[in-house]
């Protein structure tokens, strides 16, 4: 086996680098174009990754922690529902608003 001597003289580094100078200026597009949509794809999957990542259990936990239920009693319970009866025609207007609540009239 022939062994190759490590040359690590300066002019003929400068060669060499002039010598892919010349290459990297003819594909300087294609280089260019390839190297943004490598970066384009790199952001999109980290960006689909993160969209679809789901909290877990211990983060639903602690947010929720602070939050205090509301609790109704009955009696306003039934007293809603009696109002909500007796006016029917308010009760109407409301669900037409919900269905079309750009319909004038």
């Amino acid at each position: 086996m022939k062994q190759k001597s490590l040359n690590l003289d300066l002019k003929s580094s400068l060669k060499s680098l002039q010598k892919y100078g010349v290459i990297v200026q003819k594909y300087k597009l294609i280089i260019f174009i390839t190297v943004s949509f490598g970066i384009y794809g790199y952001l999109v999957m980290q960006i689909s990754e993160a969209a679809q990542k789901e909290p877990t259990e211990s983060q639903i936990d602690e947010k929720s922690a602070g939050t205090k239920k509301l609790k109704i009693d009955q009696n306003s319970v039934s007293k809603i529902e009696q109002l909500e009866d007796q006016n029917v025609i308010v009760q109407s207007l409301f669900e037409t608003a919900r269905d079309n609540p750009f319909q004038e009239e």
